[in-house]
């Protein structure tokens, strides 16, 4: 790899995604909600984290190994989203941008890990 990780969109939009639910997050529906607000917040990170740690190993195939934890990670944020929702924090219009760009994220990882595992890099 020759970019960086600073440099992918999936790890910009990883960003995007953060600030959205943090933001969302200041919601006084959330105020004692500790655990469940340390769960998603750490998810949400691990989304770029994951990007960053996996592209500094210099090899596809560790970046691929964390891209998929990545893509978990993001899975995780869309179901506390629609756990929010269905607990009562917040409405439908409130998690939307968050969970259309999870979806993004996950299709941009997985398009991603298909061009990394056909370069055949061991």
């Amino acid at each position: 790899m020759t970019k960086s990780f600073e440099e992918f969109d999936v790890y910009k939009k990883g960003i995007q995604l953060a600030k959205l639910v943090f933001k969302l997050l200041e919601n006084t529906s959330f105020e004692k909600e500790y655990s469940f607000k340390d769960q998603i917040k750490r998810a949400v990170i691990s989304i770029t984290n994951n990007i960053a740690e996996g592209s500094e190993y210099n090899s596809n195939k560790q970046l691929i190994r964390y891209l998929k934890i990545s893509k978990g990670s993001c899975a995780e944020v869309r179901s506390m989203l629609i756990s929010s929702k269905e607990l009562g924090f917040c409405e439908q219009i409130q998690i939307q941008e968050s969970y259309n760009i999870t979806i993004e994220i996950s299709q941009n990882l997985s398009n991603f890990i298909k061009y990394l595992n056909s370069k055949n890099v061991k």
